[in-house]
């Protein structure tokens, strides 16, 4: 593999010209910001889902005292 002049984590692969990053400690930062957002989205989501069950309970117990 050939260093890529001015970036030190990037290669070119000789046989097919690809280049090639080989900074792992930035991969897993990435991989592990994506986890926290899933994780994120799916707090949301639930607290969507609980929301949107209060307001029909409140509903109901509204409609079921006229």
């Amino acid at each position: 593999m050939i260093p890529v002049k001015g970036h030190p984590h990037l290669y070119r692969d000789e046989k097919s010209g690809a280049i090639i990053n080989c900074d792992n400690q930035s991969y897993h930062q990435y991989i592990n910001s994506v986890n926290v957002r899933k994780s994120q989205r799916q707090e949301i989501d639930d607290l969507k889902k609980d929301i949107a069950e209060i307001k029909s309970l409140l509903r109901e117990i509204v409609n079921g005292s006229r």
